[in-house]
């Protein structure tokens, strides 16, 4: 069984903490002096780390922190009533230049949306099967040291804490109910469906248990290895509690939600999303015409590939006869191979990458995670370094077709070297520029033009590396065609040739998706559901691939119309030093370059 790949957005992409990790300093200032907008920014990292502890987990600056997030309702407000605060001492902050001004224009922006989102109720409806708060009760693990005893004894007494986080999770969904915010039903049984292989992993011993049975025994004594299996047990038992009520209480009390947002609620969240103020009915527009173009392109690739052959006969005919990869540890090594190859071949010719920046972990992803490759960022001080996640959902052979362009955009040059750079500059910058700042379509949008890149310089080598190219670029087009067209319930145009004139609806964009891509339909149900219940996420691929095709362009044209030569290395470099962007910005910075 092939699965497709969907890069996660929000909590995959955030900073991995590890050992050794350095703290993060903010200069003290005299009681005169007016703060710069970067010095406020990074006290809201800090303020964020003290309501949120898988952010300084996260960034590698907390490390003895033993707390859970706490899910509850009550939590947000705080979080939210915070959040105007900084804004109103980001109005009195000095811009003293342009990396300050940057900086505001993101605080500003992130926080305005964040705000509108929370007075919304969304948080009250965050229930999906991927990057939702109950997500923290499992990836919070995979961010903490594990190397030394005083390690694993911070491991235990958070994991003890998971029964409590997960209740404060079910407040929120409970007054989401109360609040008429709610989930679809098809989120609530996906969640379901994962708490249920959380708790079947390690033989019915639950994912906490084959966790920390992961411990050296060498660095344990007795003591810490009985609270440890202690605290996965009772780690279980709060997630088995959380999955009876989700099943059992929230189910039928949301069976009539609609699975579309509407158009008011896909705003909120698309700027989310983008940073930008969309214009929906022009995106729908472009993504069609983006998927004509490209689904041309992948014609004429797959005659290549098998002469005679539609894209989808080319596609099957490579997972059968294409080049392959026998083994999990194999496919790791092939993909850590071909990571390093791309940083030796590509810096100092495409882009400067920083020594640390240099060292990046292909690695397996564990049971119960997204259904497909993902990436997650180094540590401040790179302790741990940038990793990429392959799932393999009890596979054992690889073809390589799909996993070339996909190492491009979640490896090398694409989430690694833009949000490894960003950690290599967060003291240049603002920690919050380039980390908990990060806005999904600057950094989609970065790995899918990355992959863009190395097909421009010849690196997809035969047709059916191409061939997947084309195909993750058709998956992201049609992101944007039905993720818009299912939320705001836009009629499809006559002249595309499918159910014309007909409003889209979940079945209709299944059936779509699936008439456009190799993946098994099992793969096709979770992309639609994925997308129905995370509003916006889908569209900041493409149209933030977009924004820096843009900016390169703009860029070019400006350096010729002055008698200049473009320098491509020199362009990518200062453009991974930006740091986060919403799409209303990234364009013109990028164009000034």
């Amino acid at each position: 069984m092939r699965a497709r790949r969907i890069p996660r957005a929000g909590v995959p992409h955030g900073p991995v903490g590890g050992a050794g990790y350095r703290a993060v300093m903010v200069p003290a200032l005299p009681p005169s002096s007016v703060p710069t907008a970067r010095q406020v920014a990074d006290r809201w990292v800090d303020t964020l780390a003290d309501l949120d502890p898988s952010v300084g987990t996260a960034l590698g600056t907390r490390p003895d922190d033993r707390r859970m997030p706490d899910l509850s309702p009550q939590a947000a407000d705080e979080k939210a009533d915070a959040s105007r605060r900084v804004l109103a001492d980001l109005d009195a902050a000095a811009v003293r230049d342009d990396d300050d001004r940057r900086c505001a224009t993101l605080l500003r922006e992130r926080l305005t949306a964040q705000l509108a989102v929370h007075d919304a109720g969304e948080h009250l409806a965050a229930l999906r099967p991927i990057a939702s708060p109950v997500h923290a009760l499992q990836s919070i693990f995979l961010l903490m040291p594990t190397a030394t005893e005083h390690d694993w004894d911070v491991v235990a007494d958070r994991m003890a804490q998971v029964p409590a986080a997960a209740e404060g999770f079910r407040a929120s969904l409970a007054e989401g109910l109360r609040r008429g915010v709610r989930s679809a039903p098809r989120q609530a049984r996906a969640v379901v469906g994962q708490l249920d292989e959380w708790l079947a992993a390690a033989d019915g011993r639950g994912w906490h248990a084959g966790f920390v049975a992961g411990a050296d025994e060498a660095v344990l004594p007795g003591a810490l290895r009985t609270r440890l299996d202690e605290a996965a047990r009772t780690a279980a038992s709060g997630v088995a509690d959380l999955r009876e009520w989700v099943a059992a209480q929230y189910l039928p009390a949301v069976a009539d939600e609609p699975d579309a947002v509407g158009t008011e609620r896909y705003l909120l969240a698309a700027r989310l999303h983008t940073g930008a103020d969309l214009d929906p009915h022009e995106a729908y527009a472009w993504g069609w015409d983006e998927l004509a173009r490209i689904e041309a392109d992948m014609a004429a690739e797959a005659d290549r590939v098998l002469p005679g052959a539609a894209p989808q006969e080319a596609l099957a005919h490579l997972d059968v006869h294409g080049e392959v990869v026998e083994g999990v540890e194999e496919v790791r090594a092939w993909l850590q191979r071909m990571m390093d190859t791309a940083i030796a071949e590509l810096d100092g010719t495409v882009v400067d990458v920083a020594e640390p920046v240099r060292r990046v972990e292909a690695m397996i992803a564990p049971p119960g995670a997204a259904a497909a490759p993902y990436y997650t960022r180094p540590s401040l001080d790179f302790a741990r370094p940038g990793r990429t996640w392959l799932p393999t959902l009890g596979r054992d052979r690889f073809p390589t077709w799909d996993l070339v362009s996909t190492w491009y955009h979640e490896g090398v040059p694409g989430h690694h070297l833009q949000l490894g750079q960003w950690a290599h500059r967060s003291g240049d910058l603002s920690v919050y520029q380039t980390s908990v700042g990060s806005i999904p379509a600057t950094t989609e949008g970065w790995a899918l033009y990355a992959e863009r890149l190395m097909d421009e310089l010849g690196y997809l080598r035969t047709p059916g590396e191409r061939l997947g190219y084309l195909d993750g670029q058709r998956m992201r087009a049609v992101r944007v065609v039905i993720d818009i067209g299912m939320h705001l319930g836009l009629p499809i145009p006559a002249a595309r040739g499918f159910h014309p004139g007909e409003r889209w609806t979940a079945d209709l964009g299944e059936e779509f998706f699936a008439a456009r891509s190799g993946s098994p339909a099992a793969f096709v149900h979770s992309e639609v559901e994925r997308y129905l219940g995370w509003p916006g996420q889908a569209i900041s691929y493409k149209l933030g691939e977009r924004a820096w095709l843009s900016g390169r362009r703009r860029a070019r044209e400006r350096r010729e119309a002055s008698g200049e030569t473009f320098d491509l290395r020199a362009w990518h470099t200062a453009a991974l030093g930006l740091g986060s962007l919403g799409l209303d910005d990234l364009e013109r910075e990028l164009a000034a370059l």
